[in-house]
């Protein structure tokens, strides 16, 4: 596995940074590592909600995870008030950076994840498939 890292700064997308961070790189297949630092707005779909809900506030980063692909992210991340009270769910478009945020993404060789629709579920879910090293 290879990393790469980056800072955002006030203002930025969560969401759309890391998905451009990681198309920048060109790989297969990533994971987010580590992620710390803070927001202004949090764009966040709760579980079994097809609306996502939107706080506005100052709110630390607790928790990042995510797998990545070139179909696009599936993240999910918890949020904490000023008050400590921490709330999480589906990572959506619209997390504003408030002071920074520092990410730290893991790059996966040998691997290629894509996001068929499935039926079954409705969404379009992580398909992993094994690379040559010719493909990679």
């Amino acid at each position: 596995m290879t990393t790469v890292a980056a800072r955002l700064t006030p203002g930025q997308d969560l969401l759309a940074e890391l998905e451009r961070l990681f198309a920048d790189t060109g790989a297969g297949a990533g994971c987010v590592l580590a992620c710390v630092g803070s927001l202004t707005t949090a764009v966040i779909r709760f579980a079994d909600r097809p609306e996502s809900a939107t706080l506005t506030g100052h709110f630390e980063i607790v928790s990042l995870t995510g797998v990545l692909s070139p179909d696009g992210a599936h993240c999910h991340i918890a949020v904490s008030d000023g008050e400590g009270a921490t709330t999480g769910g589906h990572l959506m478009e619209g997390c504003r950076v408030y002071t920074t945020a520092e990410l730290v993404v893991g790059l996966l060789p040998g691997v290629r994840f894509t996001r068929p629709f499935d039926p079954r579920t409705g969404y379009p879910e992580l398909a992993v498939e094994t690379m040559k090293p010719e493909e990679e």
